[in-house]
């Protein structure tokens, strides 16, 4: 009986066996979620984008911009909200000359933001100030998950359609740099989920 006993796992065996089991479910589940995070960083926008109340563009990548004003003029959204604008910039700096001043007028830039969650943050107050219920967002593929996470938070009663550019950064998914900026996007949208990084207070009303 002795014997028997000498041969059965150890309970500090059983332990570590267990941990090992889980930490290897645990890299398969990060593995798929990372897989359709990519997936779904390289989707192309929809072709059936409802009209919306408003538009807002987060500044800090190539594309954003062009394609909110595009929006704008196609009347896909009836007011404009530039997110992130750098300080120095004008508005004769950022939108085209030959841009009507009817679709001018519909345009506000936002100074205020220097991240995703000061975005949201400086969206909110635009949204209550102009009576917004649904929004177009726009913003890179990569950057849209984590954006709506911010945004839902700041906005709880709004309706939000994204509309995801693909900058010229995703061409080559597989370069070592672009992997690299999918990583780190990646673990920024799972510590938005898992709140490690709450937002500034929204404004209510």
């Amino acid at each position: 009986m002795r014997r028997e006993a000498s041969h059965r796992p150890s309970r500090l065996s059983r332990f570590i066996l267990w941990w090992l089991k889980m930490g290897l479910l645990v890299c398969l589940a990060l593995c798929g979620a990372f897989g359709w995070f990519v997936y779904d960083a390289l989707r192309p926008a929809p072709d059936n984008m409802p009209h919306t109340d408003g538009i807002v563009a987060l500044t800090g990548g190539q594309g954003r911009v062009d394609t909110s004003l595009r929006l704008l003029m196609q009347n896909r959204g009836d007011k404009l909200l530039i997110s992130g604008v750098d300080p120095q910039a004008t508005q004769q700096d950022l939108l085209p000359p030959h841009l009507p001043d009817s679709v001018k007028d519909r345009v506000t830039l936002g100074y205020l933001a220097r991240s995703t969650i000061e975005n949201a943050s400086e969206t909110a107050a635009w949204v209550v100030d102009n009576h917004i219920h649904t929004l177009t967002v726009v913003t890179a593929g990569y950057h849209m998950r984590r954006a709506l996470v911010e945004l839902r938070r700041t906005l709880p009663g709004v309706t939000l359609y994204p509309y995801p550019v693909i900058p010229p950064a995703l061409e080559h998914p597989f370069d070592r740099s672009t992997l690299h900026l999918l990583l780190r996007e990646f673990a920024k949208w799972l510590g938005a989920l898992a709140g490690f990084v709450h937002p500034p207070a929204g404004v209510t009303g």
